[in-house]
């Protein structure tokens, strides 16, 4: 996958991730890409690791991926804040 889809996939799914966990209205589009990446590669390590793929290109299971690998690393992150 390219730099560009990496970008594209990241920025969709912190966002979405962000809206599942209440908390678009603290990020803006840059920390979505960084959320959106971190969680593609915490979601595809996770699905690999339970038997399952894992992010595979631009696409919709790809985005599923990354959105609960997104979701996670805000829930972990909203943990060790508090």
């Amino acid at each position: 996958m390219g730099i560009l889809a990496w970008i594209i996939l990241g920025g969709l799914a912190g966002w979405i991730a962000s809206l599942i966990m209440g908390t678009d209205g603290s990020q803006g589009i840059f920390l979505n890409i960084v959320i959106g990446i971190v969680g593609a590669m915490l979601g595809g390590a996770l699905f690999n690791f339970i038997g399952s793929t894992g992010v595979t290109g631009l696409n919709l299971w790809s985005l599923v991926v990354a959105t609960v690998g997104a979701a996670f690393f805000i829930w972990f992150v909203q943990l060790v804040r508090n």
